[in-house]
């Protein structure tokens, strides 16, 4: 990026910035008003480890990662204070160093941890909006990261269990089938930890679903095509753990995250079997 800048294909157009500001040192940077924490998940605890140089006394992170265990994770490195929740529904993949291609959804959700509406997240709302973003101020931020979870390890999870994008799963019955049941349970278990979603939460999500473009593919899919490591642990192993602890039966999420088990480190090495 420092050598050929920034370049973004989406369908909503091109973007390129020919210079960017870009480092691997954030005490080359120094404190910031606003850090987007938006590592993979594997990488929580190392990225954890370069934030102080970049938070000040009235400096916000938010993390826009997947999964339901950021917030807690950022409280611990930088304090309470200094944390806000957040969830990005984007579809991208970088597709080599410095190109990212964008396929579907532009919405980030933030929101301060106590629901206040705060005059920094205020700001960063505003920001957003002229930049042309698509932003929410939420006041109920817990919510809406039960939400993407919910939604995102459903959808995620069988787009990578079957190797297919979302058309795939649209088209055929039985899949359609399995991946509404996998909602379900997911629901489920946010009802059990008390986790209120509004009464069309279930209709306005397949909704949704079946407004995107049938060639998106989940940032697991991605991975697991590719031979990285997946966010699994975090995602459907997570939601199955805590589904167990709490009595409720995820039959489809547990068959997931175990089919999905031997790629969690990236590709396994190739075994030859000779006769």
């Amino acid at each position: 990026m420092q050598t050929t800048g920034l370049r973004i294909e989406s369908p909503q157009g091109e973007l390129r910035l020919d210079k960017v500001t870009a480092t691997d040192d954030p005490a080359a940077i120094g404190p910031v008003d606003v850090v987007f924490f938006t590592v993979k998940l594997y990488d929580s605890e190392a990225a954890c480890a370069l934030l102080p140089p970049l938070v000040g006394p009235q400096t916000v992170v938010v993390t826009f990662q997947n999964g339901i265990d950021s917030v807690e994770l950022l409280t611990k490195a930088v304090g309470r204070e200094h944390v806000a929740g957040g969830v990005a529904h984007v579809q991208a993949a970088i597709t080599e160093p410095g190109v990212i291609r964008h396929t579907a959804l532009a919405l980030l959700i933030f929101g301060e941890l106590d629901g206040t509406q705060s005059p920094r997240l205020q700001a960063l709302h505003a920001a957003c909006k002229a930049a042309g973003f698509e932003a929410k101020l939420a006041e109920h931020i817990e919510s809406e990261l039960w939400l993407k979870f919910v939604r995102l390890t459903a959808l995620s999870g069988m787009m990578a269990v079957t190797r297919s994008p979302l058309g795939v799963l649209r088209d055929d019955p039985d899949v359609w089938a399995m991946l509404q049941a996998a909602i379900m349970e997911a629901m489920a278990v946010a009802h059990a930890r008390g986790i209120q979603f509004p009464p069309k939460t279930f209709s306005d999500m397949l909704k949704h679903i079946g407004a995107m473009p049938p060639h998106a593919k989940s940032s697991m899919l991605e991975d697991l095509e590719h031979g990285r490591r997946l966010e699994l642990p975090w995602l459907n192993t997570r939601l199955a753990d805590l589904a167990m602890d709490l009595g409720v039966p995820t039959p489809i999420h547990r068959f997931i995250s175990t089919a999905l088990k031997p790629f969690v480190n990236g590709a396994p090495a190739r075994t030859t079997i000779r006769p």
